[in-house]
């Protein structure tokens, strides 16, 4: 029988451990639960298959006791011949129409690891569920799950060993001279008759000098009473049969040494009892150390995000007044880029050591991870909850050593108060995290307490956000053309792209409506590429009648920041068959500011394949002359609050010429946006302008109306 054959998954073998474990195991239930914290999951179980249905012995967070194997995801786990990780069922073709994935308990996110034993026999399957989408799990996290399978591989083992002893003492020589626990025989009045090789082992005496022996002389004196409790228990039994018997005493070698032992006693049919021994000591550091994974920061040893949620869940159900105070550092990044993450994490420990140091009497501080933490206070006043919130901002903003040098770093927080601002821990943390949001937005080192109307505009904003993907889902969004003309000829040079909305009840809406809130979409790259796509065919087309025309496409910040930006236009390109000179891309400067590190080499690899780049709005940020000089730039757009009074108003005249001279030190072309009146294109020829683009020469346009009009109409004349 191959281990990943779903076939193996079964139970009726008497010698198969799950299909002797007492519903109430409590062992069992106890790595069940260590699980579901340590992973952050509302709901675990372990399950056993039984004929064509999954039994589920130990759980948390789930009623069902049985379901049918077609509908669970445990066959899955096993055929996979490991784990299996799902990071959402709902679009995973295997699971999505799943009833437990449409209906209760509505799993996304599943991870299932398969129980064997050391032969590789299928004893169940540990599953990890939860109702959101996860991202998966990483190596270490992967490991982990091993490790609580592998411990309910070892409790069914004990198991196993018990109920074997039960069924037939004729297979204990065999079992007990292989098995790597002790397995200890004695009488009804506690002398020790057997023995077997791994009992020498971990007891240190040899077979003739401890049989005959009282079993007594193997418990640690502090457990003596509570072992001649238990053998008197045995014994008034009358000699009914009973088995898996588990407890724990405190265990002494013939060194003198001691450690805790699981003791696990059965009383034979014959006569006799039997037990199998196993030293505790790893496993409970195992335990210890999986406790400690799913309730502590591994770097600072603070409370994790788990913790901090049962710790505030538990202060409400008691109806205690609390505050939260959410810590988002404010040049936290700066610190990893500068110094690198060592020195980012030996950072966080400093910060989590000011924290404890500035407040003793705080109720938790925890990490949630990255550079956020929190700290929970006991009571809901106010003006309290600002001033420790003040307290901590000036400590925290107080200079680091970091790497021999002092580098300061600041915060800003979020204050929640409850229960004014929720019943539920989540609903605390989110109303702290929306506060947070508004303090960064107002500037960083500084505290917000939250009001009701945040929750609102957070409301707001995600029925916007979700009417933005509405519309591109159902083709709303156009893509507009602007033409772009050389002054000298009137000679048409190309056009800008420009996204708009056609709204079904708002009708046609500029970018200025929607284009601040679609850029932070996650679905801004897709957006982004269609626009470019739909760009490039159409300058296709257009080139066929003008040679040299060509087409600017604005970019999104998330495009610039995706690995396979460069490949995406590359292959955008040898698609709609345009050579990559008649493409301009078009970047707003302090996008580059931003992230100059991140994206230089990417703008570089644009230029080495013939792609043009320009910056929009050129003037209104503050990108410095050594920014022109470091990037590949080939244009400068000249903004058009600059050019709306440059007729008339000397210093926009000043500022256009001083742009026009910075490029043409730098060999960039220029052109201006914005040109509506005949004064304003007569003073950038004045002034030695090339190109225009403006409601003087065409407003945007769709593509059908733009080549009827600037490419098969009459020679403009404006």
């Amino acid at each position: 029988m191959l281990p990943g054959d779903a076939s193996a998954y079964r139970v009726r073998d008497p010698d198969d451990p799950a299909s002797m474990i007492p519903t109430a195991e409590p062992d069992l239930e106890r790595i069940t639960r260590l699980a579901a914290r340590l992973f952050d999951v509302p709901i675990a179980t372990f399950s056993v298959r039984r004929d064509d249905h999954v039994i589920m012995r130990s759980k948390v967070g789930i009623d069902l006791c049985e379901a049918p194997l077609e509908t669970t995801f445990c066959r899955h786990t096993t055929e996979a011949g490991g784990i299996l990780i799902v990071p959402d069922a709902t679009t995973d073709a295997r699971f999505r129409t799943n009833p437990f994935v449409l209906g209760p308990p509505h799993i996304c996110f599943y991870a299932g690891v398969t129980v064997r034993s050391a032969n590789g026999r299928v004893h169940g399957v540990v599953s990890l569920i939860d109702t959101r989408i996860r991202e998966g799990l990483t190596e270490a996290e992967r490991e982990q799950l091993s490790d609580i399978g592998e411990l309910f591989a070892k409790r069914l083992e004990l198991d196993r060993l018990g109920a074997q002893l039960e069924v037939s003492l004729d297979r204990f020589a065999t079992v007990a001279a292989t098995i790597q626990d002790a397995i200890v025989c004695f009488d009804n009045r506690g002398m020790l008759t057997e023995w077997n090789e791994a009992a020498e082992r971990l007891f240190g005496y040899g077979t003739a000098e401890i049989l005959g022996q009282p079993l007594s002389r193997l418990i640690h004196p502090d457990s003596q009473a509570l072992y001649e409790a238990r053998l008197t228990a045995l014994l008034q039994d009358n000699g009914l049969l009973r088995t898996n018997r588990v407890a724990e005493f405190g265990a002494i070698r013939k060194d003198g040494t001691s450690f805790i032992a699981e003791v696990s006693t059965s009383t034979w049919r014959q006569g006799g009892h039997i037990s199998i021994i196993r030293d505790t000591t790893e496993r409970r550091r195992n335990e210890q150390r999986l406790f400690q994974l799913a309730s502590l920061d591994p770097l600072t040893g603070l409370p994790n995000r788990g913790s901090l949620l049962r710790e505030l869940a538990s202060g409400l159900h008691q109806r205690r007044p609390l505050t939260l105070l959410m810590l988002d550092l404010d040049g936290f990044n700066e610190v990893n880029e500068a110094f690198g993450h060592s020195a980012g994490d030996r950072t966080l420990l400093m910060v989590a050591d000011r924290l404890l140091r500035t407040c003793p009497q705080a109720r938790q501080i925890a990490r949630l991870g990255g550079d956020e933490f929190v700290v929970l206070l006991d009571g809901d006043d106010e003006r309290q909850a600002r001033a420790v919130a003040l307290d901590v901002i000036e400590v925290v903003s107080q200079p680091f050593d970091i790497a021999a040098q002092s580098m300061a770093i600041g915060t800003s927080i979020g204050i929640a108060l409850a229960p004014h601002h929720g019943e539920r821990a989540e609903d605390i943390m989110n109303a702290a995290d929306l506060a947070l949001r508004r303090t960064k937005t107002r500037g960083k080192g500084s505290c917000e307490i939250f009001t009701p109307l945040l929750r609102q505009i957070s409301t707001s904003r995600r029925a916007f956000d979700r009417e933005l993907q509405a519309a591109f889902d159902c083709g709303q969004f156009k893509v507009f053309y602007q033409p772009q003309f050389r002054i000298d000829g009137h000679a048409l040079a190309g056009a800008e792209a420009l996204i708009r909305w056609r709204h079904p009840e708002r009708g046609l809406l500029t970018p200025a409506h929607f284009i601040e809130a679609l850029s932070h979409r996650s679905a801004a790259p897709e957006i982004g590429d269609w626009i470019l796509r739909s760009a490039c065919r159409a300058a296709a087309i257009w080139r066929r009648s003008s040679t040299d025309f060509r087409i600017g496409v604005n970019l999104f910040e998330a495009q610039l920041r995706s690995p396979h930006f460069v490949s995406t236009i590359d292959g955008i390109l040898r698609d709609c068959r345009l050579p990559p000179e008649a493409l301009e891309l078009e970047i707003v400067e302090n996008i580059v500011l931003c992230h100059d590190a991140q994206i230089r080499h990417g703008l570089g690899e644009l230029r080495d394949l013939g792609v043009g780049l320009a910056f929009d709005d050129y003037g209104t940020g503050f990108a410095s002359l050594s920014l022109l000089k470091g990037l590949p730039v080939t244009r400068l757009k000249i903004d058009r609050s600059f050019v709306q009074d440059i007729d008339t108003d000397h210093e926009n005249r000043a500022l256009v010429s001083a742009i026009l001279y910075l490029a043409e030190s730098f060999r960039m072309d220029v052109i201006a946006e914005g040109v509506e009146t005949a004064a304003q294109l007569e003073t950038l020829r004045e002034l030695g302008c090339s190109q225009i683009q403006g409601y003087l020469m065409g407003r945007p346009v769709t593509q059908e109306a733009f080549g009827l009009r600037f490419l098969d109409g009459p020679k403009q004349d404006w």
